[in-house]
This record gives structure tokens, sequence and C-alpha cells, in this order.
């Protein structure tokens, strides 16, 4: 089978990527500077000139609380092109199956925990993230409208809080998680006394490894069209993907010190914002259909610890 993998320079898509070359899939990519997913005409040319016959779209404008409230035009306008030019694209080119993924954040701020699938579009979102969420829920609606029209196979997957080896560590945009990794290693490193983590640390949070979100969305790919449409609905096709459990970002921070080394204080800066109180997926649907995560958070934390120390050259270099 030849897979096109958009995004596979990102955290998700090269682990998806890597996982479909094991199975001996014939997997396309193409760098930004090759393909521009934004770009009407190029994404047309490439599927015209490619033909793949199935897609998996992992790219996206991604980024924490201070990326999304500082470029939300930026987070809105180019999710909502990469997903309108390359599930078009291929729907024109003949691909039947397709499986774009999501995020958390589509789901309203003040949602009953853990959050359900049919939980979406019933409230108000998180306003830190809206422009990103309503691209994120675009996605999911046109692939909804094209099988609903079409007879397509297109499915989506809603991701926790993601981790793990290739993640983003800028000291500004990247997520939470690899954001603390980065400020504990250098506290460690030059003996700090504290270090302050943004908010008041109540936030609860969940937290995947990236290679089990891969092996979950090969999971979703890979299901029969009749598994897959007997776990969802038309109008309610996404599947939410994640570890089943959370910790606030005060636990969080504890056991990335831990991992880090770093013996000194922790204070909060609760003049920071929060975002929304607790997000965690309701996992019931995936786990129905035979899937659940492996990864335990403190060791997945180390992993993804070692993998900055044996890069951190060229990621401070980038």
């Amino acid at each position: 089978m030849r897979v096109f993998v958009a995004g596979h320079r990102g955290m998700v898509g090269g682990a998806i990527s890597r996982k479909l070359a094991e199975r001996g899939a014939d997997v396309i990519t193409r760098a930004r500077a090759e393909l521009d997913l934004t770009d009407q005409a190029a994404v047309r040319d490439f599927f015209a000139g490619t033909r793949p016959d199935a897609v998996i779209l992992a790219a996206a404008k991604v980024g924490g609380i201070h990326a999304n409230n500082t470029y939300p035009a930026d987070f809105i306008y180019e999710n909502l092109m990469i997903e309108c030019n390359v599930i078009h694209q291929a729907f024109a080119a003949g691909v039947r199956r397709l499986l774009q993924l999501g995020s958390s954040c589509i789901y309203p701020r003040a949602v009953a925990q853990p959050m359900r699938e049919d939980a979406l579009l019933t409230g108000v979102l998180e306003p830190t993230n809206e422009p990103y969420a309503i691209a994120k829920i675009a996605g999911i609606k046109l692939c909804e409208s094209y099988n609903r029209q079409y007879g397509t196979d297109y499915r989506s997957v809603m991701p926790t809080n993601l981790y793990g080896p290739g993640d983003n560590f800028h000291p500004e945009n990247s997520h939470v998680l690899p954001a603390l990794i980065l400020r504990f290693h250098d506290a460690a490193q030059c003996g700090a006394e504290e270090v302050m983590i943004w908010g008041s640390g109540n936030p609860r949070r969940e937290f995947l490894h990236v290679d089990d979100m891969a092996e979950a969305s090969l999971f979703v790919f890979d299901l029969p069209s009749d598994v897959y449409r007997a776990n969802t609905q038309p109008m309610l096709s996404h599947v939410n993907v994640g570890s089943g459990s959370d910790v606030s970002i005060l636990e969080l921070a504890q056991i990335i010190a831990h991992v880090t080394g770093f013996s000194g204080g922790i204070v909060t800066d609760p003049s920071k914002p929060d975002g929304t109180m607790r997000k965690l997926m309701d996992v019931s649907r995936l786990a129905d259909m035979g899937w659940r995560a492996s990864i335990g958070l403190e060791r997945g934390i180390a992993e993804t610890y070692q993998w900055f120390l044996d890069n951190r050259t060229a990621l401070r270099a980038a």
C-alpha cells in the first residue's frame, strides 16, 4: 500500500511513518520546502502526480497557550487550509481511505469529565485556543461530509496531549511537558534553587506517548469498515485517543524534576493563565474496539528526556 503521510517531520507523523515503514508500506512524504500544504494548486498537483492509496493527515500548526494566544490568525488559517486542501484533493485523486489527526481542544471548556465524543459542539470553547479548535472541528466535519456525500472512508482520531521523542522544545512556543523538561534541565544544570511554573499548578492534564499515539492511529486506520462504523456514527465519526488517566501540572512538574535530577523547590505563578482546569479523554470507545495505551508517564518522560539529551545540540541550533 502506498500511504501519503502529511506532516512526517512532526513528532506524530514521524512516529506513524516509522511504524508504517516497519510494516513494509510504501510511505510517501514531502518536506514543507517540497510541498506547501496551504497551497491549493501545489497540493492538487501533488495528488494528481502521486495517486496514493491512502492518506494520514498528521500535518498541523501546533503550539501551547503562549503560541495560541500570540498567533491566533496563523493557527486558524494554516490549519483550515491544510485540512481543506489535503482532504479535498485526496478525494479528487480517488483516495477512498484517509485518517486525520485532531486534538482534544475540540471539546467545550466546561464539558463533563472525562470528555466523551458526543460532547462535541455542545458548549463554548476554551478562549485561549479557540481558533485552533475551530479548525480541528472543521477537519472532523470535512471527513464526515465527504463520507456522507461520496461514500469515502475518512476517519478522525482526537489525541490527548502528546509528548515524546521529536517533540518541540522551544522555550516559548512548546507545549507544557517539553517546556517543563527544558526548564528543569536548565535549572538542574545551573544549580538553581527553584523553578517557577505557569499558573496555579492545579489544572489536570492527560498525556500520551507519541509511540502509543502512532499505534492507536494505525489501529483505527486498519479497522474494517464495518467494525469502525459499528463503533461510530455518521455525524459522530471521531474517536478519542488517550491514556485514560491524568495528573495535575504540579504533579507533572514533580515527575519531571525527579527525572531531570532537579532537587530545588517548585513554585507556581498564579498570574499566568491556567487554561481549562481539567482535560481528560473518555477512551472507552477505543478500548471497546480493542486498543489501550501501554507506556506509563514516568517511563515515557524518562525516554523523552534521554532523547532531549541526545539531541539538545541540534535542538539549540535549530
